[in-house]
């Protein structure tokens, strides 16, 4: 019998410091995180991990050449990351402001000898976490090298 109600504490006090670690994390902590599960998600061919940033309603928005409006459907994006699969993309986080439960932030990602995409998110903090409930880009061509003769 003691020795259950030890074991009982041990674990009371481990999940209990368990949950007070991740409650401890900033605000900028938790919102990097999601921004993470994103860059390295796509990168590394994680859906999951895409799924987990993302709002299931989410939207991407961006302008087409023949400047136009185009929509893509958050869940048919996650869909084209395969697992696994990785990507020759590296992405950063450029900057993140937030107030209360609402953040914007703007991430750059480079595809080497193709583009530069650059993104602007709209997080939201509720049930807990942040999620990326809208996600509009733009991007330029990679610099081209010049060759030296």
């Amino acid at each position: 019998m003691t020795q259950n109600i030890a074991l009982g504490l041990i674990l009371f006090f481990g999940l209990n410091a368990k949950a007070q670690t991740e409650n401890s994390k900033t605000e900028t902590e938790q919102f990097t995180e999601t921004l993470m599960d994103y860059i390295e998600g796509t990168a590394n061919g994680e859906p999951n991990r895409l799924k987990k940033a993302f709002h299931p309603d989410f939207n991407l928005y961006s302008v087409t050449k023949e400047d136009s409006l185009n929509i893509w459907i958050g869940a048919d994006y996650i869909s084209n990351i395969k697992e696994g699969e990785k990507s020759n993309r590296i992405g950063r986080i450029l900057s993140i402001d937030y107030e209360n439960d609402a953040a914007i932030a703007k991430a750059e990602i480079v595809f080497p000898n193709w583009r530069i995409f650059t993104d602007y998110f709209l997080l939201l903090k509720y049930k807990g976490s942040w999620k990326i409930v809208h996600k509009s880009y733009t991007w330029r061509e990679y610099p081209k090298t010049i060759e030296k003769n």
